[in-house]
């Protein structure tokens, strides 16, 4: 996908730029390249970015003390990447941000979009609207593990991503929903047959 086009499409529902300010904010970003299972950020690091994907799947997690990990999200092209808590507060990222195919950002650094935000009030409202749009999602996500089944959790996943199925494997599915790998084939059998 054409970076200038990712870049456009993401950033026009929340703000208008003119041709200048688009190209000088585009110029501020730098491609980053993930082969598969290559890390974007590992828990301990600080996270100093946010990254566009381009192309690719990168999912978010967390590694636990036993060695299992805990599947927190997913980024698709067009979305966002970071760890906010760690990049607004400049402290030990808690969650670990890894490309599961060959994968493809536009990166900034958090201190260029800090300075950039000071020179134009309308990145700095882009800045605001995406951590807003991130803290709703994962409001959104938690009241989803409390209140729905499991079997409304993965067809919500289904209509908000109709491609993870091909792109992402049946473990970080079911992991990301809360249940056992066996559980999502249950439910899978009980839709699909």
């Amino acid at each position: 996908m054409d970076k200038i086009s990712t870049l456009l499409r993401s950033i026009e529902p929340i703000i208008s730029l003119t041709e200048e300010e688009f190209q000088v904010f585009f110029d501020l970003f730098e491609v980053k390249t993930l082969g598969k299972n290559e890390f974007l950020l590992e828990e301990g690091q600080i996270c100093n970015f946010i990254g566009l994907v381009n192309h690719g799947v990168l999912i978010y997690y967390k590694s636990l003390y036993n060695g299992n990990e805990i599947t927190i999200d997913f980024a698709f092209e067009g979305d966002w990447v970071t760890s906010n808590e760690s990049r607004l507060s400049n402290s030990p990222s808690l969650i670990n941000i890894k490309a599961i195919e060959n994968s493809e950002l536009l990166v900034i650094k958090q201190q260029t979009l800090s300075d950039l935000y000071i020179k134009n009030p309308k990145i700095e409202r882009l800045g605001r609207v995406l951590t807003e749009q991130a803290f709703l999602k994962i409001i959104r996500q938690s009241v989803d593990l409390q209140v729905l089944t499991a079997t409304e959790r993965y067809e919500n996943l289904l209509r908000q991503f109709p491609e993870i199925l091909q792109r992402v494997q049946l473990y970080h599915i079911a992991n990301f929903l809360g249940i056992a790998p066996q559980s999502l084939s249950r439910i899978r059998k009980e839709l699909f047959d």
